[in-house]
């Protein structure tokens, strides 16, 4: 009886275990979905053209609280690395009236694109986002390289973002037929 015991116990850690890896397993493995935003001006922006930029996905809600605490950051955030090629989207959840998605982003005057997802097509596209502030940071290659429900560090996700800045600018030098450091 004992080593049935021990095979059951070994099982279920190993299950454990793996359920854990998985659940904290770096969202990296997966692509962005192709999805095109229409924002408050009528702007298409689809997530195939922004590849080659790192972008922000971040949904929220105007009754949310945590995203009206993170959007002054996220507006400083934008303002300092959106010239440098960051790009930062803001979805406004289905349940949202658009009046009032607009009278909020005109009051806290949002420089970032702010798309509306009338149907749920984009949280549905996203992995069903239900709650907010969900944030999906993605690499230039189009990969989800962190996905946060709630309120996102704003200082780690500044350091990602300009780790990806870097290595773009770094990538862009180090191409066949750009001029030679210290060459211009």
């Amino acid at each position: 009886m004992r080593i049935k015991e021990t095979i059951a116990v070994i099982f279920i850690l190993a299950v454990a275990g793996m359920s854990l890896w998985l659940w904290n397993s770096p969202s990296g493995l997966k692509w962005a979905p192709d999805v095109t935003f229409t924002t408050l001006k009528g702007e298409k922006l689809n997530m195939g053209e922004l590849r080659g930029r790192p972008v922000l996905v971040t949904f929220w809600a105007t009754t949310c609280p945590g995203c009206l605490k993170e959007m002054p950051h996220l507006v400083e955030l934008y303002e300092e690395l959106g010239n440098a090629g960051f790009e930062l989207i803001g979805v406004a959840m289905s349940y949202d009236p658009p009046n009032r998605v607009l009278e909020l982003t005109t009051e806290r005057q949002l420089p970032y694109p702010i798309a509306l997802d009338l149907d749920g097509a984009l949280a549905a596209a996203f992995g069903n986002v239900m709650l907010t502030p969900t944030s999906f940071l993605i690499d230039p290659n189009g990969r989800i390289i962190k996905h946060k429900i709630g309120e996102m560090d704003i200082a780690e996700l500044r350091q990602q973002v300009e780790s990806l800045l870097h290595a773009q600018a770094a990538a862009k030098e180090n191409r066949p037929g750009s001029p030679a450091r210290g060459q211009v």
